[in-house]
């Protein structure tokens, strides 16, 4: 069972510990992390910022201090390097909510099931309304509606009726419209990462996929089951990596995968250990 979940159960601590540390900071005074996911500082030293927000207030003439751009700058670095959408399935506090909706949907067997049909390019432009609003209002347009922002105010700041009515909202969304309609249809965050992160070094790759079987499992767990086949069926001469802007690097076609086909590994070197026609 533990075999199962591994990188899930991973996942959850680190995403718990995150969020732990903000909460610990605010309300206890511990000195952990002060601030949001937007801005912060930890250990009452490193300051880490979000890019996305960087971008935002840059496009609304906002000037920046220092460590605004050095902590925006090591994110940036951190995600080009181990996979932009890392940060959706390892960090992202809406993760919890979009994996508890595709869960509850998996259970009652309504995976494909589906409201509405959205175009995953709404995301692009979400992100270039986000962009384009803000240099026309001068203020960081996104920052206001973000469900990761609201989420992280209920837990920092106590404004619990913002985080609670955005989290139940998404998870009405993805639960009974359409599964990882969030996350994967609409959130221009998870777009901006995974274009940062598209030649990240670290990913998963299908590295036995000789071995496969064929049972599904890995398409019926991964919240972007798309990503899967160029790498699996070796779609026009694709590689073994999975290199798709959209990979979470989540872990879950690793955890449920009996054959052991996938596994993490360091762009190239499951390929020249693990020959695409071997087995």
């Amino acid at each position: 069972m533990l075999e199962k979940k591994k990188f899930l159960l991973l996942r959850r601590v680190c995403q718990g510990l995150i969020l732990a540390a903000f909460a610990l900071g605010s309300w206890l005074g511990v000195p952990l992390a002060s601030g949001t996911l937007a801005s912060s500082v930890w250990f009452g030293t490193v300051p880490l910022s979000d890019p996305f927000v960087l971008l935002q207030s840059l496009a609304a003439g906002h000037p920046l201090a220092g460590g605004a751009l050095w902590g925006g700058f090591a994110v940036l670095a951190f995600y080009a390097l181990v996979g932009g959408r890392a940060f959706c399935g390892w960090v992202c506090p809406v993760n919890l909510v979009t994996d508890a909706a595709q869960g509850l949907r998996r259970a009652l067997g309504w995976r494909k099931a589906r409201m509405l049909r959205i175009d995953k390019r709404l995301r692009y432009a979400v992100l270039a309304l986000a962009l384009l609003g803000s240099a026309a209002g001068g203020v960081v347009l996104w920052e206001a509606v973000n469900p990761i922002n609201l989420i992280m105010r209920a837990l920092v700041f106590g404004l619990w009726l913002g985080g609670l009515t955005a989290a139940l909202g998404i998870f009405l969304f993805d639960f009974l419209a359409l599964s990882n309609g969030w996350c994967g249809h609409v959130c221009p965050v998870g777009v901006f990462y995974g274009a940062v992160g598209r030649h990240a070094v670290v990913r998963v790759a299908a590295v036995r996929r000789d071995a496969c079987n064929d049972c599904g499992d890995c398409f019926a767990y991964c919240p972007e089951p798309q990503v899967i086949s160029p790498a699996l069926r070796a779609i026009d001469g694709h590689g073994v990596g999975i290199d798709a802007i959209d990979c979470l690097r989540c872990g879950r076609c690793i955890d449920v995968c009996e054959q052991r086909v996938f596994e993490f590994s360091v762009a190239g070197r499951a390929a020249a250990r693990f020959p695409a026609d071997s087995g």
